[in-house]
């Protein structure tokens, strides 16, 4: 526990901040499945729409630093890839 004032407030925003950056990978890795749902049902159009939505939750949380940015990079040229891949393919 902590003693001081300083450390008890610390221990406040901690908390605040571990569940808001909980929320945001949470929502980030729902949109990478939905990305990847309708890439295997066939929907290029939805897929497309849903990347975009996908692309800009991966460059915030990698800009905030709740993901490396390498990571959200990584994680974007996959999806892209993978719906480069089911185009050519359909």
């Amino acid at each position: 526990m902590p003693n001081t004032a300083s450390a008890k407030k610390r221990l406040r925003q901690n908390d605040v901040l571990r569940l808001r950056n909980r929320s945001i990978k949470t929502a980030v890795r729902s949109q990478i499945k939905k990305v990847r749902a309708a890439v295997s049902e066939g929907d290029l159009k939805k897929a497309e729409e849903e990347f975009r939505v996908c692309a800009k939750k991966l460059d915030k949380a990698g800009s905030r630093g709740i993901f490396h940015p390498n990571k959200s990079a990584r994680h974007k040229s996959r999806l892209q890839a993978l719906i480069r891949k089911a185009k050519a393919a359909g």
